[in-house]
């Protein structure tokens, strides 16, 4: 999604090089092999993440009982299933209550490769992201971790989903472990394009306008902010 996109953009500003012949698709791949790399295929500490754990995750990344008066999931503003690329494309997202936070919802697809998060990078993981909404009094606005684990725990499916997903725990319904399982189906997230197959070598992959687009995007030095897997 993010490899595609960045090819359109250059694409509709370099509109005249789309009547050009394309470059070679191997030639291309070659020259650009030192800015662009496939997304890898799992995201870091996926290796650790059972499936009782991805699908506790998935539970609760939906579930709006997570807020205080039930109306916000982290699906609310982080949509994977809209088509909407992981976010909810409003300017600033609204919370439980209506009021609006500061800032826009970044995307969750594919979070888990950066090396923090939020904006402003104060979480250093997943798990440490996942924690900061629901107790935040604008976005899902529960009053404390308690009151999660309270309100969590009279929900009949999941004191079962806990025990399976941390079956080492004495008490497996815990702040901590909420965060983990969702951190752990946020993993999945990983998104692989036509870019992607084109850098692993699939000379059909892209058009001759994105073939094109690709070449003026590294030949005017927009790699010198925009490289990398993401």
């Amino acid at each position: 999604i993010v490899g595609l996109s960045i090819l359109t953009t250059a694409c509709l500003s370099a509109s005249s090089a789309s009547a050009l012949e394309a470059p070679k698709p191997a030639e291309l791949r070659s020259k650009i092999g030192a800015f662009f790399q496939p997304l890898p295929d799992k995201m870091p500490g996926a290796e650790k993440d059972s499936a009782a754990q991805i699908a506790l995750g998935k539970d609760l990344y939906f579930d709006k009982r997570l807020s205080a008066n039930n109306s916000q999931s982290c699906n609310s503003c982080h949509a994977v299933d809209k088509n909407l690329g992981g976010v909810d494309n409003e300017p600033t997202s609204p919370g439980a209550f209506g009021k609006r936070g500061g800032r826009n919802s970044p995307t969750v697809l594919n979070a888990g490769f950066h090396m923090a998060q939020f904006w402003d990078g104060r979480a250093a993981d997943l798990a440490a992201q996942a924690k900061g909404p629901i107790l935040n009094p604008i976005e899902m606005a529960m009053p404390s971790e308690e009151e999660v684990i309270k309100k969590l725990s009279a929900v009949s499916e999941y004191p079962k989903a806990f025990a399976k997903a941390f079956p080492g725990d004495a008490k497996p319904i815990t702040y901590d472990n909420i965060a983990k399982a969702i951190a752990a189906f946020e993993r999945t997230l990983v998104t692989h394009d036509r870019f992607d197959d084109f850098l692993k070598g699939s000379d059909a992959a892209l058009s001759a306008d994105e073939l094109n687009g690709l070449n003026t995007f590294v030949s005017t030095g927009c790699i010198a902010c925009h490289n990398g897997p993401l």
